[in-house]
């Protein structure tokens, strides 16, 4: 070895310290408490000059030395000092045993009230916090409301001293940078030093100020594929090395090494993906293992505003009827039938065009209902104008057609939409899911010509709209042209419209997706169990650890190959693998049975697979949750405060798995208190 080995921070966690600048090791407690008792063990070795003899990992065991070595002792000291009972500060505290209970009910309802605050996404402090306001905020008012319906709380706050309410917003920011901590760590250890894919994204807030958020995704000790928003990173620029320091120092805060990354999921922006300063390529540099896959999610919808874009322009713009969409105007009338109105569509909003297009079908006789009163009670020429347009522009067999064309398309990918914003989807089962897309597109293209035409012919028939004959000269704009040629309506509507359109949304399918003929994601495909393991190939699955040098040495190869031989046999005769469909599902039932310990290597595989990203959406979640902690009322929030916020709101379920014991005692632990636990 002719490099340090981050390893040996699992091993030697209590002490071990390496110092980049110097590329050398050393030893923390040594140089806070050794004695002076020379040279023995390579201690002036660890504590000045630097250990630097990679190749004799012994050395460190040596330094370590036996159960009273100035190593032990000086690491004894070190524990001690991390320990808050023993500070030196307790000892001059003058605090009986009953002030020491009601402290700790004071503190614990003071967690309690900031963790619903948490929980909740809600602002802590209001506008008039002064004895006599009579909205004092949401913490000091749900503070009182506790007290007022807990007599040993109300006690205690009522008596106690006033430089120790504990209500100051220092205090509040304190226990939630406490609470955040905790979560953050119960990440970390869930992680267990494995291996990890990053998630990243920006975006603005709403005080105009570029953040990044950070998620990490990875396969837990249960063998279930997770994603977890580490943190939101304010960013002075967006230029692909301030991002990637960004990242560098939130991994060092939270003790991440890139040296265990092993995948990262951007968006197609150029600062991210460029081949050669692009975020991916710097971090590639460093880590060849961390491999790059573009959002499966946001190349899908780039496929699907194209064709849609594309399709608008043919069937002569919707572009008024969008306009009475924005104006709010098309709504489905009063009462209980208001639950359905036009969605507002979106090219970053999976799924919208879809939605606005199902409920325009839904509500079609009341738009023509609200366009036919704006005609004739309109308020202006304008306005009467517009109606008048957009009026004839849907009551008619062309826009029938489109709208019902749309919607057969875009039901096909709406289900691909959806699944892969499911945290737990693996990269293997998105290509499954694309290419089922493409042959239930063909499928439409070859044979779904008649149904279609069926289901607009009755659209048109329940709304009165004309239907036309499709035997006869198709007309653009209502007149006939001398020098264009002369189609049918038939040949117009199924040819230049219906193939034209599908085979344009396979092209973008294909072209976009064209990680599916990676050799990376071909040898992935092997580990699939579906139909009992028939995608199985030893050949493929040992060229997919060789894509992973870092991981799998030559012995490992070897070693694989015969774990692969005894794996698919004893797998395909065991009735517990026979209906798995995924590879999700596998690692499952692989760590059930205890199947991850006969094959590590196997599994080390599946977790590889499992760990590339698959798409955004969990980042883009995070910014959904960012606007909402971060709204127009509370736009003065640091950064740090904002990302304690957003950690336990957006993983509150890691944080309702944290007790208020933990949480008060990284608080005490913070800085000296006025008073102890």
């Amino acid at each position: 070895m002719r490099r340090f080995n981050p390893d040996w921070f699992i091993e030697y966690k209590n002490w071990l310290e390496y110092s980049i600048e110097k590329d050398a090791v050393f030893c923390l407690c040594c140089y806070l408490f050794r004695q002076d008792v020379g040279k023995q063990a390579g201690g002036d070795t660890f504590v000045r000059t630097g250990f630097k003899l990679w190749h004799k990992k012994e050395k460190l065991q040596t330094h370590v030395g036996g159960v009273n070595s100035a190593h032990n002792q000086a690491l004894k000291k070190c524990e001690d000092l991390m320990k808050p009972n023993q500070h030196i500060n307790n000892v001059f505290v003058k605090q009986t045993k009953e002030e020491k209970i009601k402290y700790r009910i004071q503190l614990n309802a003071t967690v309690d009230c900031i963790r619903f605050l948490l929980r909740q996404g809600l602002a802590f402090r209001g506008h008039d916090e002064s004895p006599d306001s009579s909205d004092k905020g949401n913490f000091l008012e749900l503070l009182q409301f506790l007290a007022d319906h807990n007599e040993s709380i109300n006690e205690v706050i009522q008596n106690c001293p006033k430089n120790n309410k504990l209500t100051h917003p220092n205090i509040q920011k304190d226990i939630v940078n406490a609470a955040a901590c905790e979560t953050t760590n119960a990440i970390i250890k869930d992680l267990d030093n494995g291996f990890f894919s990053v998630l990243v994204d920006e975006s603005r807030d709403t005080s105009i100020k570029e953040q990044m958020a950070v998620v990490l995704r990875y396969v837990d000790k249960k063998g279930n594929v997770t994603e977890r928003f580490l943190g939101i990173v304010h960013v002075t620029d967006t230029t692909a090395l301030s991002l990637k320091v960004a990242i560098e120092s939130l991994f060092s805060k939270h003790g991440l090494s890139l040296s265990r990354l092993r995948g990262q999921g951007y968006d197609g922006a150029s600062n991210m993906q460029g081949e050669f300063n692009g975020l991916k390529a710097l971090i590639l540099r460093e880590n060849k293992s961390a491999y790059y896959v573009h959002c499966f999610a946001h190349q899908l919808q780039l496929t699907l505003a194209l064709v849609r874009d594309e399709m608008l322009f043919e069937m002569h713009n919707l572009s008024k009827l969008k306009k009475a969409l924005d104006m709010g105007e098309l709504q489905s009338g009063q009462g209980l039938n208001q639950e359905t109105n036009l969605k507002r569509a979106g090219d970053t909003r999976w799924g919208s065009h879809y939605g606005t297009i199902i409920n325009l079908i839904l509500m079609f006789s009341a738009a023509v209902e609200v366009l036919e009163i704006i005609l004739e009670d309109g308020t202006s020429y304008e306005q009467k104008g517009d109606a008048r347009s957009t009026l004839k522009l849907i009551i008619s067999f062309e826009f029938a057609f489109a709208l019902h064309l749309m919607k057969s398309i875009l039901g096909v990918t709406n289900e691909l939409s959806i699944a892969l914003q499911k945290k737990n989807q693996n990269i293997v089962n998105a290509i499954t899911l694309v290419n089922m897309s493409k042959k239930r597109l063909q499928m439409m293209r070859d044979n779904g010509w008649e149904s279609l035409l069926a289901e607009v012919l009755l659209f048109c028939d329940k709304h009165d709209i004309p239907i036309l004959n499709m035997d006869e000269i198709f007309v653009v704009g209502g007149r006939l042209r001398r020098q264009t040629p002369q189609i049918t309506n038939l040949h117009h509507f199924r040819v230049e419209l219906f193939y034209t359109v599908i085979d344009m949304q396979l092209q973008e399918l294909n072209n976009r997706f064209s990680e599916a003929n990676t050799e990376l994601l071909l040898c992935m495909a092997c580990l699939n169990p579906s139909n009992s393991f028939c995608a199985f190939d030893k050949q493929k699955l040992i060229r997919l650890a060789e894509l992973y040098p870092y991981d799998f040495s030559e012995s490992d190869l070897m070693a694989l190959d015969i774990q692969l031989q005894n794996y698919i046999v004893d797998l395909q005769s065991n009735d517990m693998f026979i209906e798995l469909n995924g590879i999700d599902e596998l690692a499952r039932k692989m760590v059930e049975t205890e199947k991850d310990v006969t094959y590590p290597l196997v599994y080390l595989l599946v977790k590889l697979v499992l760990t590339l990203p698959v798409a955004t959406a969990t980042v883009e979640r995070s910014f959904s949750a960012m606007k909402y902690i971060k709204n127009q009322l509370r736009n003065r929030m640091g950064d740090q405060w904002m990302n304690d916020c957003l950690v336990t709101y957006i993983e509150s379920d890691v944080f309702d798995s944290i007790d208020n014991e933990a949480i008060m005692q990284r608080y005490q632990a913070m800085k000296t208190r006025r008073r102890i636990l």
